[in-house]
């Protein structure tokens, strides 16, 4: 604003533009609008620039046309209306123009710009937009349809050029900083910026986020999403294929932003980590080594600087107290305070005389008139809380002294508006400190408190109880004649307690001695040059802080005229402070720079302003370094208004030190204020230097003069020992006075380190004998003892070791273009604790209209802008909806709510940014991989570098007699016909439907002539021959135990096949069709129902229906037995085949032989103790795994009945299995993960109906959850809480373990020790190690058992790598060796050479004979204490997870479970999360149950609890709808098919964001 007086501009001119600025900053007239009227008011006063409005610095072959619309959105101008007046600096603009130009000459990468669906575009996008070619006139004035022709806006872009050049002398103009983040990287920036505003697309241009980059040739820049109508390609279409960065074409608009991600992420920001000697286990986190050339304090040691003396004038009165009631009875009618209405006519005038009665009236009701005579509820030195609204001074000022005469303490606070409001809460729990049991308010503030439907007044939350007491005097009984206030002279009495709110959002109560509030009175008296009867006009709030000092009390002491302007006038008028001066002739005004700022945007045609009248206008946050800028600018436009140069006087304050210092008011005009322009480089590490020739980052300050009167200042360190800082150093200032507070309300430690400090020289000696105060400020005492203040010590954020100042970034940020895009400059800075660092984030409330590419590109801008200008990374930049940031009383931002908001996650921000990769460089070092031990050195017997070697059996088959009988026959087959002879009628299985009903069951000879059908119908349709395979797809059930046997009969190998599902058949069929065909069946069998769905329209669409074999539906059987069964010889041949689709997508089937099927059953037999009087409940897929041989064979070989509960209908009855369970009195029962999540999520709330249903589980023997996966201990140990109150025995519940190429190793059985659990330190498993630590103890896992190994089996740990045994507690495969083993993969897609060692690997050392199967999962062997049946101690394996499913990321092992473990428990709205890597990128997708304002919620909280738990930097966030991460019927995630489906664009996510 300073800018437009070096022009020769007319004042007229000046006030019209100035008004212009104000209604655009106000939204009431457009850019467009703005531009041609700007334009119009200063054409007549511009040399026309050369080349008929194009501009002269543009070389000529560049020129494109412009359109009015393009110019008008992205010429931005330079100077604001609306943006916050404590940062208004525009050479601090031209810095950050100039910075970012730097940064664009150095060719900025294209970085991919988040993604977002429609729904979450509030605002509607750029496709709202009236392309500009057609646009309609704004303000109804007719636009030219230029094509071409130069336009009255066009001319208005190159005055603009013109202007700048003109103001600042500078060939480049930096008022158009790049309109796009996308830069082709020129090193003709400067050249370009001009170009930017003229840019035009062409037709057939990429879309804008995925241009290449180059570094060499000069590409004219595009404006991200111009709104040229040329194009109107969709927002999220399918992106055109593009090179990446490897020169390999990626389609889909996903891959190409990752790629985009990762080149940004080649060139590393950050400073190369140093080498360091890495201990065995702890990872050392990068420490930031202090920088050798950093700038380092070489002044002398300070000397404390003393103000000068208090000279206590003799007619000074003794207290404030003594000063009222002396002006009260000598000049009674001398006008005291003078309040305005909202039009800004006086409303109230409150006399001396007045003042004086009604305080007294005051004073007595509250002692007399409150409780009882003999229980009074307030005595003298109570505290009370004092609730005005601020535009209601009188009514504050009469209670505040009535107090003082009644020798209470008022606490003054804000009134609160609702029940819940920002802060207030914090303000209750310091009024409950301070035993304040009455509030005293107005009648009109009584009236608009929040009231319940009874009329009561509701205690507000965090309130104590109060009793409301309205001050007003029609409302008080007049006091006796006789009594009469005790007037004493001032003492060590608490006079008031200040509120102070700190750094977290926790109200603080600052006491005030009577002493030190007259002494403070006579100070400012003294270095203000009061007088008696003088005016002065307070804008400011003066229920505390510079307000209350200067208007409330000392203008009492002074009887002087104040005249209060209400915020609420200021909203209105904000001239009327100005007016107000003129009016009354005040010679003191008190203001913030706000005031001045709001002035100078609204002096318009203000003809008869005259400020000569002022001697003084105090700037009470003259200590905002940002403050000077508003100075300057006032004074450039009112000294022609009568306004002297000498009167402007900064001062700094704070609630602990009240007033630290002043400027005075001299007479010399001669003596110019002292400025100091400071290197920001210089003060990140806490030096004072002047700055040397690079002129971008600097901190200009201005001084708030010299200590006050009868002080002692000096500074300290801030941080440790209180020590005296050198002349060239920042630090804390300190205040040694009587006129300081005394110590924070009942808060005995804080207030000695705030309140008793005791400032050592260097030596170590103490500097005086009487306390110093802490003032909160940083600054400096500079030549001729003018104290300079360089920020606060709340806002001080030490990021790497660097100190930054929040007020400077906010500073920087309201400086980048375009300056209009922050709402009102409502901008909020704040550092979180991330990884053992602070980390600077940005919040900022955005226009209502801004577009998602104005707000990407302004935040692209902010990061480098704050990046060049304070050489520190944002960590986060985060954008809110307008008048969304929790407000403080008079609307400023409550930063401490915002940042509570923020961490937890219920900000709602509509943008986010996180540069985690340029802010983070304190990671632990990548881990290099240590060559193994060689064999010489280790083995000796059994032990591996002095450990046992880590291998355990199950009980050995060969030893164990038994009974059983079923062991004579060595096929299945054989013992169904013998069981259908021997126990004819003994039932086998029985289904239960949803009711909990049976549906069907078969006995052993129902199962048997069922079988027989089977088989016939498979030699008669079938013409299948002996080894034939077949598909059954069957829903679970009888239908398809009965076929299984009946293949066996038949002689053919069944294949059992998951059905497609009737509502998603697009998806589930195809994978039934590769089944079928992959397996290589014959023929398929299956129900009638099925038939039909297999021939519908839906799967014609989904697959080829006529390469289907033939299909056999077997609810129509024939009626005949066949001549003979067949009776297979070679026991070692198929039994049948077992497919699965991998967690990682793979398909492999696996062959099972009679001999291993006959030994898999023989061990759960032995393991579980099943026998034909046994019952056992399952819910399980009988499609592959233990899950089918429970459901299908094990009963037909141990004879116990297993009753059946399909997963599918407890999605119908959750309550179902353990309805059936308890029904039955089963004693032993299976199920799956999924099952159990559906109970504990569905029968969460249920389970005191269920109980009094009769639902008893004490019968429980053993709960097995059948998985392939490291235990869900959080899922099983919730179960099991859940269901204790219904008898359920928390031992019951264990998991087993089986993988492809053994179907089960482990199953907890019935006898043996209970599962243990383990806890392992996160850290050392990803260097593939085990170390035990603590329950509870910093990042421990906690592993449990995965059952107790099955007999006939043995298990070793091998090296996955060198294929070397490992020790006991060592992480390793599993290995396994056993006679239920598959016997080798039916077929695998992809490489047949690395499949084939899995099933038969040897050792590399030590027992190199015996040929062992590789589970392809990471565990390990741990001894316990326990003893096991046969007395010997009990091995436990533990799994940790698949070799496949691991992530290799920063050379250390991650299991996708950890990490999603901790971002589950990051926000109560995650259900569900996903991770997987890309390239090297780690990519987590999260569910989100909530709306979907809550999507962007997420993104920092999963960064930050990725880089806490697991010092990983997530790349990519995505948000989807719940249900979209694909899990298969075992619960486990599908972590692959959902990174195909996120690459490929199909997740339809809520929001995308890309990490840069």
């Amino acid at each position: 604003m300073a800018d437009r007086d070096t022009l020769p501009l007319p004042l007229e001119v000046r006030a019209r533009l100035a008004e212009l600025e104000l209604e655009l900053s106000e939204g009431d007239i457009t850019q467009k609008g703005y531009e041609k009227k700007r334009s119009k008011l200063i054409g007549a006063f511009l040399p026309q620039a050369p080349g008929k409005g194009m501009d002269p610095s543009v070389p000529h072959e560049r020129r494109t046309p412009v359109t009015p619309g393009s110019s008008s959105r992205y010429h931005r101008r330079r100077s604001s209306g609306s943006r916050d007046e404590r940062y208004r600096s525009d050479v601090h603009t031209e810095a950050v123009q100039a910075a970012l130009a730097k940064q664009k000459e150095r060719g900025k990468m294209a970085v991919p710009m988040p993604s977002k669906r429609r729904s979450l575009v509030v605002q509607s996008s750029m496709d709202a937009y009236t392309p500009p070619d057609t646009s309609s006139g704004s303000e109804g004035e007719g636009s030219m349809q230029g094509e071409g022709t130069p336009t009255s806006s066009q001319g208005s872009i190159n005055m603009e050029n013109w202007i700048s050049r003109a103001i600042h002398g500078s060939t480049t103009s930096s008022t158009t900083s790049s309109s796009s983040t996308q830069s082709g990287g020129s090193g003709a920036a400067s050249r370009l910026a001009d170009v930017m505003g003229q840019t035009h697309l062409e037709k057939n241009s990429a879309p804008p986020d995925v241009t290449s980059y180059t570094t060499d040739s000069i590409q004219v820049e595009r404006p991200q999403g111009s709104t040229t109508a040329s194009r109107a390609t969709p927002k999220y279409g399918n992106a055109e294929l593009m090179e990446t960065g490897d020169g390999v074409p990626v389609g889909g608009r996903v891959s190409a932003k990752i790629q985009q991600l990762v080149n940004t992420l080649k060139r590393p920001k950050r400073p190369p980590l140093r080498e360091f000697f890495v201990d065995d286990f702890e990872e050392l986190l990068e420490v930031q080594q202090p920088d050798p050339n950093q700038p380092k304090a070489e002044g002398a040691q300070m000397l404390a600087m003393r103000g000068e003396q208090l000279g206590v004038v003799t007619n000074w009165p003794p207290s404030l107290e003594a000063a009222l009631q002396r002006w009260g009875t000598i000049s009674p009618k001398a006008p005291c305070l003078t309040t305005m209405d909202t039009n800004g006519k006086p409303l109230y005038i409150l006399t001396y005389g007045k003042l004086w009665l009604r305080s007294m009236k005051v004073a007595y009701n509250i002692l007399h008139k409150l409780g009882s005579k003999q229980e009074p509820m307030v005595r003298p030195g109570d505290r009370v809380a004092l609730v005005f609204p601020n535009n209601d001074p009188a009514a504050f000022m009469v209670a505040f002294y009535g107090c003082l005469l009644a020798e209470l303490v008022p606490v003054p606070i804000e009134v609160p508006l609702t029940r819940k409001d920002a802060g207030s809460q914090q303000i209750g729990f310091l009024l409950g400190s301070c035993g304040v049991t009455v509030a005293l308010t107005s009648d009109a503030c009584h009236k608009g408190l929040p009231k319940s439907p009874t009329g009561e007044i509701p205690q507000f939350k965090g309130w104590p109880k109060l009793l409301w007491f309205v001050t007003e005097s029609k409302h008080l009984s007049k006091p006796p004649r006789d009594w009469f206030p005790l007037i004493k002279d001032a003492n060590n009495d608490t006079a008031y307690i200040e509120y102070k709110t700190c750094k977290d959002g926790s109200v603080l109560g600052v006491t005030v001695m009577r002493i030190a509030l007259l002494t403070h009175c006579q100070a400012i008296t003294q270095s203000c040059g009061y007088t008696e009867a003088e005016t002065i006009v307070n804008v400011l709030d003066f229920k505390k802080d510079v307000g209350l000092w200067h208007g409330i009390l000392t203008s009492v002491m002074n009887m002087m005229h104040v005249i209060s302007i209400p915020y609420s006038l200021m909203k209105v008028n904000p001239l009327s402070w100005i007016q107000k001066v003129c009016q009354y002739k005040a010679k003191v005004a008190c203001v913030k720079s706000r005031d001045m700022h709001w002035a100078l945007v609204a002096h318009k045609d203000q003809r008869d302003i005259n400020l000569s009248s002022l001697r003084m206008l105090v700037v009470a946050d003259g200590s905002n370094p940002w403050s000077i800028s508003s100075c300057d600018a006032f004074l450039n436009v009112f000294q022609s208004k009568g306004l002297k140069p000498e009167v402007i006087c900064p001062c700094a304050s704070s609630p602990e030190a009240l007033t630290v210092a002043i400027r005075r008011p001299t007479d010399d005009s001669n003596q110019p204020p002292g400025r100091g322009v400071l290197s920001m480089q210089g003060l990140s590490h806490g030096v004072i230097r002047v700055d040397s020739e690079e002129k971008l980052s600097v901190l200009t300050l201005q001084d708030v003069g010299t200590a006050m009167p009868g002080a002692l200042m000096c500074v300290v360190k801030p941080d440790g020992v209180p020590q005296l800082c050198k002349t060239d150093e920042i630090g804390e200032l300190c205040v040694c006075s009587i006129a300081t507070g005394t110590s924070y309300y009942g808060l005995s430690g804080m207030t000695k380190n705030t309140f008793e400090v005791f400032p050592m020289n260097s030596v170590g000696a103490p500097i005086s004998e009487y306390p110093f105060t802490r003032t909160g400020l940083l600054g400096f005492v500079g030549p001729g003892g003018l104290c300079f203040i360089a920020g606060k010590m709340d806002g001080l954020m030490v990021v790497g070791g660097r100190r930054h100042n929040a007020d400077d970034i906010v500073a920087t940020a309201l400086a980048v273009e375009p300056m209009k895009f922050v709402y009102r400059g409502r901008i909020a800075v704040f550092s979180i604790t991330v990884l053992h660092d602070e980390r600077i984030v940005v919040v900022a409330e955005q226009r209502p209209d801004s577009t998602e590419e104005d707000s990407f590109q302004w935040m692209s801008r902010v990061l480098q802008a704050i990046d060049g200008i304070h050489q520190v990374g944002v960590y986060c930049l985060a954008l809110v909806p307008s008048n969304t940031l929790p407000k403080t009383p008079l609307g400023g931002i409550h930063l401490s709510e915002t940042k509570q908001l923020f961490l937890e996650g219920s900000l709602h921000p509509c943008n986010v940014l996180m540069c985690p990769h340029t802010c983070v460089t304190n990671l632990p070092k990548p881990r290099q991989k240590q060559p193994e031990i060689g064999p010489a050195s280790v083995m000796v017997g059994n032990l591996v570098s002095g450990k046992r070697i880590a291998q355990a059996s199950g009980r050995d088959l060969g030893q164990m007699e038994d009974n059983d009988q079923a062991r004579k026959f060595l096929f299945l087959s054989e013992v169904l016909q013998w069981r259908a002879q021997t126990t004819p009628d003994h039932v086998l299985y029985t289904l239960l439907n949803s009711r909990g009903t049976i549906a069907s069951s078969l006995s052993c000879v129902q199962l048997h002539k069922r079988a027989e059908k089977i088989a016939t119908m498979l030699a008669e349709r079938g013409h299948l021959q002996d080894g034939e395979h077949v598909a059954l797809v069957y829903p679970p059930g009888i239908d398809l135990i009965a076929a299984f046997y009946g293949c066996l009969y038949a002689g053919c190998v069944p294949i059992t096949v998951r059905p497609p599902h009737p509502q998603n058949i697009a998806t589930t069929l195809p994978t039934v069709k590769m089944i079928v065909e992959v397996s290589r069946s014959a023929c398929m069998m299956t129900t009638a129902v099925i038939c039909k769905l297999l021939r519908s329209k839906e799967a014609s669409a989904a697959v080829d229906v006529r390469t289907w074999p033939p299909v056999l539906d077997t609810d129509d059987l024939p009626k005949k037995k066949p001549p003979l069964l067949y009776k297979p010889s070679n026991p070692d041949t198929l039994a049948y085949l077992d497919f699965s689709v991998s967690t990682t997508g793979m398909l492999a089937g696996v062959k099972m032989s009679h001999t291993a099927t006959s030994a898999f059953c023989r061990s759960i037999k032995l393991q579980c103790e099943l026998y034909p009087s046994r019952e056992v409940a399952i819910c399980l897929d009988p499609y592959c795994g233990l899950g089918f041989v429970i459901w299908c064979l094990c009963s037909v070989y141990s004879g116990h009945q297993s009753i059946l509960i399909p997963p599918s209908e407890l999605e119908v009855n959750p309550a179902l299995w353990l309805l059936a369970v308890s029904q039955y009195k089963v004693r032993d029962t299976f199920c799956s993960y999924s099952v159990m999540e559906l109970c504990t999520k569905g029968l969460g709330l249920q389970t005191d109906s269920l109980k009094s249903r009769g639902l008893d589980l004490s019968r429980v023997r053993t709960c097995v959850v059948v998985a392939e996966e490291r235990p869900r201990i959080a899922l099983t140990q919730s179960f099991s809480k859940l269901f204790k109150d219904l008898g359920l025995h928390p031992r019951a519940v264990s998991t087993s373990f089986g993988c492809r190429v053994n179907l089960a190793i482990c199953l907890q059985g019935t006898s043996g020790p209970d599962p243990t659990t383990v806890y392992v330190d996160m850290r050392a498993l990803r260097h593939d190690r085990v170390r035990l630590v603590e329950r509870g103890s910093p990042h421990s896992l906690p592993l449990m058992e995965s059952g107790k190994i099955l007999p006939g089996v043995r298990i070793i740990i091998a090296n996955p790598e060198t294929k070397g045994p490992l020790g006991d507690s060592h992480l390793g495969e599993i290995w396994v060796c056993s006679g239920h083993n598959a016997s080798g993969y039916f077929t695998v897609y992809g490489d047949e050479a690395l499949q084939s060692d899995h099933f038969n690997s040897r050792l590399s050392f030590g027992d190199t004979q015996t040929i062992w199967t590789r589970t392809g999962y990471l565990g390990f062997l741990r001894r316990t204490e326990l003893t096991d049946a046969s007395g010997e101690r009990h091995d436990a394996l533990y799994v940790v997870g698949a070799l496949d499913e691991a992530m290799e990321l920063r050379g250390m092992r991650y299991h996708p479970i950890d990490i999603e473990t901790s971002v589950i428990r990051t926000h109560k709205s995650i259900t569900e999360c996903a991770v997987f890597t890309w390239t090297n990128l780690l990519v987590v997708v999260v569910e989100l149950d909530g709306s979907e304002q809550e999507a962007l919620d997420l993104v920092p909280l999963v960064t930050n609890v990725v880089l806490e738990e697991h010092y990983l930097i997530v790349g990519v966030v995505v948000v989807v709808d719940i249900g979209v991460i694909p899990i298969n019927s075992r619960g486990e995630k599908q972590r692959m098919h959902l990174r195909d489906g996120f690459l490929a664009d199909q997740l339809d996510p809520i929001y995308v964001a890309y990490n840069m």
